[in-house]
């Protein structure tokens, strides 16, 4: 039997990188995996590598009745939700001051590469506005919470025990990153850790995964420059491939984890060490 088989399984934020390799995964080792995006055209494509058969859905995570309907729609179909995975999630967004901050970075750089004393502070939160940090917040914080609740109603009425992993980031363990996305993803762990107390009874499991830098999309519209410089601050030097971060889901999705709940696992290269 493989490890997930007959698990039904909901993935957000499966449309391309981390996301995409967690739900491809996911159906590689026998469940059912929905997988939940913005994008319909980026989850289709997600569906081409699965091996099991699975469903491609459209949703907002930061809009409840839409998470709401897709947890329905799920549970009509399927008739039950054994694991879920929070992947959604987004660095950036208008007006939260990224694109100061990012010219602020660039003339900062310049004037050390002159030899001069810098004049130019890397400021973020000073230019955030605040449609810029709510719009982080909901998609990763929001969302995360939106699909717990709707999930587990459905594994309480169903008295199922279950697994949620929630992606988080090694930035809510050193701070590196915008203060929105960097609260978020901090808000992520508390999050994990309230609903680990609360449902252990239950049977079902909560827990993290923390990913370092990883060659995703995202990734890829930065400089090699740069991209080398985040790579050098990892033990490994190397950014992870996405199916790295997919294994460690994997495992916290997988009854191999059946005795870890409340956890954190930082799959992260030695970025940071707990």
């Amino acid at each position: 039997m493989s490890r997930l088989e007959r698990k039904i399984a909901i993935v957000t934020g499966a449309g391309q990188g981390i996301g995409r390799a967690i739900a491809t995964t996911l159906s590689q080792h026998g469940a059912t995996v929905v997988a939940v995006d913005l994008h319909l055209a980026s989850v289709q494509e997600t569906l081409k590598g699965f091996v099991t058969a699975g469903l491609a859905l459209t949703c907002d995570v930061g809009n409840s009745t839409e998470v709401a309907s897709i947890v329905t729609e799920v549970t009509e179909r399927y008739g039950h939700i054994d694991i879920l995975v929070n992947n959604a999630g987004i660095g950036m967004a208008p007006n939260d001051g990224s694109d100061i901050f990012q010219q602020r970075m660039a003339q900062r750089a310049a004037q050390f590469a002159a030899g001069e004393r810098p004049t130019v502070y890397a400021d973020h939160t000073i230019d955030m506005q605040d449609d810029g940090w709510l719009a982080v917040m909901n998609v990763n914080i929001n969302g995360t919470f939106y699909f717990c609740r709707e999930v587990l109603k459905v594994m309480s009425a169903q008295n199922r025990t279950g697994s949620i992993v929630n992606i988080s980031s090694t930035s809510a363990l050193n701070g590196e990153g915008g203060a929105h996305y960097c609260a978020s993803k901090a808000a992520i762990l508390g999050l994990t850790k309230a609903l680990a107390q609360e449902l252990g009874a239950r049977g079902i499991r909560v827990n993290a995964v923390a990913p370092g830098p990883t060659d995703t999309p995202a990734m890829a519209s930065i400089s090699q420059e740069w991209r080398t410089q985040i790579a050098q601050a990892v033990l490994l030097n190397r950014l992870a491939e996405p199916s790295e971060i997919a294994n460690a889901v994997l495992y916290l999705a997988s009854d191999e984890s059946s005795y870890v709940t409340g956890h954190t696992l930082c799959a992260n290269g030695g970025m940071h060490l707990l």
